[in-house]
């Protein structure tokens, strides 16, 4: 293992990124995700996306994801992990898919937040995308954690990449599954400045946990994205119900 580091990459252990020729992007829609699929495919990567529907309350942002992809003519393919819901996932503390719990409203850092947590969410669908990469020849799978979801959401931290990168290196004959993750120490203005430069269509992606037709401009996601826009000084066009 050399100088690895829990919760930390060092500069041994960089992965040359040009070694990646074919990865299965995670692509959820929103502004992280669609920003990483145009990043990959700026440097030649050859991409598939992969969506997942598992009763999420913002379930629009699947067909955000599918536009996404049908523009840069990029497939996509959506799992659906419904039973998951069904089964206990609808039970869960996360006002993601329990319909007795309301999306909470603020800051995306404030302690409230935590409640949108869905339990173990990355960690499923990153190995399910490994299967779906290894089942197609892909050599990597990508997901656009950020800095700024390290105070909410424990599936993105440092640590859980690190675990992760290791676990999809090893999950198939050498040289496995390269975990692709190269926001994680930026926050998501610099996303929004790399999305601006890649021409990312804005307008097209989806944000709001809420998931009604218009974003509801209160929820974390939505402050989250607004700050992001701001930070950067890219004019936000997108249209809210709430304008904090």
């Amino acid at each position: 293992m050399g100088d690895r580091i829990i919760g930390a990459f060092t500069e041994q252990e960089e992965i040359d990124r040009t070694d990646i020729k074919s990865a299965v992007i995670l692509l959820s829609g929103g502004m992280d995700s669609t920003t990483l699929l145009y990043k990959a495919r700026d440097e030649g990567i050859h991409c598939h996306a992969i969506g997942f529907d598992y009763g999420q309350k913002h379930l629009k942002e699947v067909a955000a994801a599918q536009e996404i992809a049908g523009r840069l003519d990029v497939g996509y393919k959506l799992i659906n992990l419904t039973s998951l819901h069904d089964s206990f996932l609808m039970h869960a503390a996360s006002s993601q898919t329990n319909p007795d719990i309301d999306v909470p409203h603020g800051h995306y850092a404030d302690d409230n937040m935590k409640v949108t947590v869905v339990p173990n969410r990355n960690m499923i669908m990153l190995s399910i995308a490994a299967a779906y990469a290894i089942t197609i020849g892909a050599d990597a799978v990508g997901y656009a954690a950020h800095a700024g979801d390290h105070a909410v959401y424990p599936d993105c931290r440092p640590v859980f990449i690190w675990g992760m990168s290791i676990a999809l290196e090893h999950c198939h004959f050498s040289p496995g599954i390269t975990l692709y993750t190269p926001f994680r120490d930026i926050g998501k203005h610099d996303i929004a400045v790399k999305g601006q430069e890649l021409q990312v269509p804005w307008e097209l992606t989806w944000s709001c946990y809420e998931g009604s037709d218009v974003h509801c401009g209160s929820c974390g996601t939505c402050v989250e994205r607004k700050e992001a826009f701001h930070l950067s000084g890219i004019p936000d066009k997108t249209p809210y119900e709430l304008i904090l």
